[in-house]
């Protein structure tokens, strides 16, 4: 390895905390990035990671080579776009995170795109629908929805998607259809339960407001388990725009109490933080939230 690139292998290591990981995100072995960490040592002659059992942390000279290290690895990408011009292209790896859902049904059809433009790119796309530690498992740009708890995140609001009461015309067929929010008493609902989901909603129209608790057999962790069970009857659900975005289109879902609002929900961006976002990283961002609202997901 170059320097540049054994610098590389020790910020991994120490944003995932371990060798092994530090060497699954970079596509090489395991003792390739060992022995790059030790000639760093070697060559500085000081010890910059602690090893224990079950994690590695590094030492007070090993965090400041770190933060300095991982400057030095921005800054050589900067200098190198600057140099080609405004017209260099993007290369290396970049790594995005999104709910698995939503990147199904609104990232991944993109990316082809994405990809024709930046041919000297490689994407890495982690998916999961908790809030993934964007440090730990060395996230260039994540994707996220709802409120942000964690306020030291470099963050972007993007826009606002509407959040809707919807089901199958079936079920409603079957279960009769909600003529106020009271009426959601009476009906079996699939919840969320994430962040962002729940069973307790508040609608308002006008000056009323209405809190209600819905209730239900079925409850998933995943967006992709609420879809499958409002599509298979078993209820209506509060869900995203986006989430039944293409069923919406077809007819095959449909909403009711439109003439009630939710509270909307919040589309970030999010960046690693305590850096400037990389050049591929706002790329990304720019691109798939342009995508977005030609869509017309989510608005300002």
């Amino acid at each position: 390895m170059n320097r540049l690139s054994s610098m590389e292998a020790f910020v991994r290591v120490i944003e995932t905390g371990s060798f092994s990981s530090a060497a699954r995100q970079l596509r090489i072995g395991q003792p390739a990035v060992s022995k790059a960490v030790a000639q760093i040592e070697k060559r500085l002659g000081v010890r910059l990671l602690l090893r224990t059992t079950h994690r590695l942390t590094p030492t007070e000279s090993g965090q400041g080579f770190y933060e300095h290290a991982k400057r030095a690895i921005e800054e050589a990408e900067e200098a190198e776009l600057a140099a080609r011009g405004a017209g260099a292209a993007l290369s290396g790896r970049l790594r995005i995170c999104a709910a698995v859902t939503f990147a199904r049904l609104h990232v991944m059809p993109h990316l082809p795109a994405f990809l024709d433009q930046h041919p000297a790119l490689d994407i890495d796309v982690v998916l999961d629908d908790r809030n993934v530690d964007v440090i730990e498992a060395g996230i260039d740009v994540a994707l996220r929805m709802g409120s942000l708890i964690d306020s030291s995140l470099t963050a972007r609001r993007v826009g606002q998607g509407r959040r809707l009461v919807l089901g199958t015309p079936s079920y409603f067929a079957k279960a009769g259809e909600p003529r106020t929010p009271g009426d959601l008493a009476a009906h079996q609902a699939v919840i969320y339960d994430q962040r962002g989901g729940g069973s307790g909603w508040t609608f308002r129209r006008g000056a009323a407001e209405v809190a209600i608790a819905m209730k239900g057999r079925v409850r998933a962790t995943a967006a992709e388990g609420v879809r499958e069970a409002v599509l298979a009857d078993l209820g209506l659900t509060v869900g995203s725009e986006w989430m039944f975005a293409p069923e919406l289109h077809s007819g095959r879902v449909r909403t009711v109490l439109d003439d009630w609002t939710l509270p909307p929900i919040d589309l970030w961006t999010v960046f690693p933080t305590g850096r400037q976002a990389t050049a591929k990283a706002r790329a990304f961002a720019a691109f798939i939230e342009a995508r977005l609202f030609g869509a017309r997901l989510f608005g300002g």
